[in-house]
């Protein structure tokens, strides 16, 4: 899994004002909390660093430094401004290397499915899985291989191998189906 560095600045008032100010200078209150420190902490942090770690379909760990404070971190939640979508609060889960965490691992889809090549269309139902293992054995993305879906077919979570951590969503759930159009059911019925 890939990794990114936030630096971070504590902040001691945690009153409205202050996050006022904090946004207007192009930072973002954020929090850290977990297993792997004594008690949360509030910080922030400038906001063009999370560029490469909000706006990306991919999974990153986080290596916080606040005010030289190290650990090792997920970022568990985000908010955003319900206008102008820009972030407003980060909220990091800090970790310990030895211990197992849960986490959502995003889907890549693999392959060339024979039911597209006859006219399907490939209907994403699941873009994330939810998974619990050790930090250095969980992937970047879980990939599945559509190779074998024709018309009507899905792909369930039980059909994949996870090798190093273990798959917490339900075998049941259809990750991605290769769904019939319209046009080519009306065909199947003559």
């Amino acid at each position: 899994m890939k990794s990114l560095e936030i630096i971070g600045f504590k902040r001691a008032n945690l009153d409205g004002a202050e996050l006022k100010q904090i946004r207007e200078e192009g930072n973002v209150p954020c929090v850290v909390y977990g297993p792997a420190i004594e008690e949360q902490i509030h910080f922030y942090s400038p906001a063009i660093l999370f560029r490469d770690l909000i706006y990306t379909p991919d999974v990153h760990m986080v290596d916080l430094n606040v005010e030289g404070k190290k650990m090792k971190a997920v970022l568990k939640d985000a908010q955003f401004h319900p206008v102008s979508e820009v972030l407003m609060h980060a909220d990091f889960l800090a970790f310990s290397e030895d211990r197992p965490i849960k986490f959502e691992i995003p889907v890549e889809i693999v392959g060339t499915s024979p039911g597209i090549q006859k006219g399907g269309k490939l209907e994403m139902k699941t873009r994330k899985l939810a998974v619990k293992g050790l930090a250095s054995s969980l992937p970047d993305k879980i990939q599945v291989d559509i190779s074998g879906l024709d018309l009507g077919k899905s792909f369930k979570v039980a059909e994949l191998k996870a090798e190093g951590f273990e798959i917490l969503t339900s075998p049941n759930v259809s990750i991605v189906t290769i769904g019939i159009p319209r046009a080519l059911r009306g065909k199947k019925a003559e």
